[in-house]
C-alpha cells in the first residue's frame, strides 16, 4: 500500500495557515497489526533503498524534522529509520548554541554536520530555529553579537530566510536532496502528552517548567512557522506539514515520503567491469580450491 503523501506538501509561495492544516486526518491503517505491517513494509524498503545508496555513492539526503514540544521527532526518528544500517545514517541534534557556535554565522554549526555522500543526515531541529525560537525570542538574537546595523534590520528574517534558501539550492545543485517536516500537533494533544510525562515516572526527565512556559507563547510559534514554512518550501527542498496527533499515522506518512525520495533517484548499483569480473573469477578459483 502506498500513502497519499502529495496534500501534505507545502507548494512553493503557498499561504500557509497552519489553522487550516489538520493536525489529525483518517488513519491510513486499520488496526494496529495493519500500521505495523505496513509501516515494516516501508522499512524494508528503505532499508534496501538506502543501501543502493551507500553503494551508489553519488547522493546524500538531508532530512530535517522540526516541531513543537512533544509532536514527536524522536520516537519519529527512531521508529521509521530503525531498519537502516547505522555505518549510513547520521542524526544530529541541535540545542542550544555554544559560545564557539555564536561566534560564526548562523547556519555555521549546521553546514559542518551535513551528510556525506550515500548518507541520510537527519537534524533533529535545525538552522530554522535561527526564525522560529530566536524570533519568539529576541534575547537569544541579541547574544549572536552580530553588528547594531544588522540585527535591527527590519529585514533579518527575510534575509536569514533568503541565506537558507540559498544553502539548500547549493546543496541541492551538489547532489545532496532536501525533505523537510514539520510535525504538525494540536495545542490540546501536547496538553495530554504532558500530563502523561508528568504521570510517567520513566517519562519525567523529559518535561519541565520550560515547557510550560513555551507552551504558553503558542501564537506566536504558529506565526513563526507559518513564516517560515512560506518562504521557504520549495520545489527543490520542500516542507511537508505532517499530521501528528496520531503518531503512527505520521510515522507511515514520513517514510512514505523518504522511500518515494529515494525512488525518484533512479539509482543503480556500480557495474563490474570486464577487467573486475575476471579477478573475480580468478579470486573464486582459488577460494574453491582453498
Amino acid at each position: 500500500m502506498k500513502i497519499p503523501t502529495e496534500q501534505f506538501r507545502v507548494k512553493p509561495k503557498d499561504e500557509v495557515e497552519l489553522k487550516k492544516r489538520p493536525t489529525s486526518v483518517p488513519p491510513f491503517y486499520d488496526s494496529k497489526e495493519q500500521y505495523q505491517e505496513l509501516l515494516t513494509e516501508q522499512i524494508e524498503r528503505l532499508s534496501a533503498l538506502q543501501a543502493l545508496l551507500y553503494a551508489n555513492n553519488s547522493w546524500s539526503i538531508l532530512l530535517i524534522f522540526q516541531a513543537m514540544d512533544a509532536a514527536g521527532k524522536d520516537s519519529m526518528i527512531k521508529h521509521v529509520l530503525s531498519g537502516v544500517n547505522p555505518q549510513g545514517c547520521e542524526v544530529y541534534s541541535f540545542k542550544h548554541p555554544s559560545t564557539e557556535e555564536l561566534d560564526h554565522d548562523f547556519l555555521w554549526r549546521s553546514i559542518r554536520r551535513l551528510p556525506e555522500r550515500g548518507r541520510i543526515g537527519i537534524f533533529n531541529r535545525s538552522y530554522y530555529e535561527e526564525a522560529l525560537i530566536v524570533r519568539v525570542h529576541p534575547e537569544i538574537l541579541a547574544a549572536e553579537n552580530l553588528p547594531d546595523e544588522l540585527s535591527s534590520r527590519k529585514s533579518i528574517w527575510r534575509d536569514r530566510f533568503r541565506s537558507m534558501n540559498d544553502l539548500e539550492a547549493h546543496l541541492t545543485r551538489n547532489g545532496t536532496r532536501i525533505i523537510k517536516f514539520f510535525l504538525h500537533i494540536s495545542k490540546e494533544e501536547q496538553r495530554k502528552r504532558f500530563l502523561e510525562r508528568i504521570d510517567n515516572p520513566e517519562k519525567n526527565w523529559k518535561f519541565n517548567q520550560d515547557d510550560i512556559e513555551e507552551r504558553k507563547l503558542w501564537k506566536r510559534y504558529m506565526r513563526a512557522y507559518e513564516g517560515c514554512l512560506r518562504a521557504t518550501s520549495s520545489k527543490e527542498a520542500p516542507w511537508y506539514v505532517v499530521p501528528a496527533d496520531d503518531k503512527k499515522n505520521a510515522r507511515l506518512i514520513v517514510a512514505q515520503v523518504v522511500v518515494n525520495l529515494l525512488e525518484e533517484l533512479k539509482m543503480d548499483y556500480p557495474e563490474t567491469s570486464g577487467e573486475k569480473q575476471r579477478e573475480l573469477l580468478a579470486i573464486r578459483e582459488q577460494l574453491m580450491k582453498s
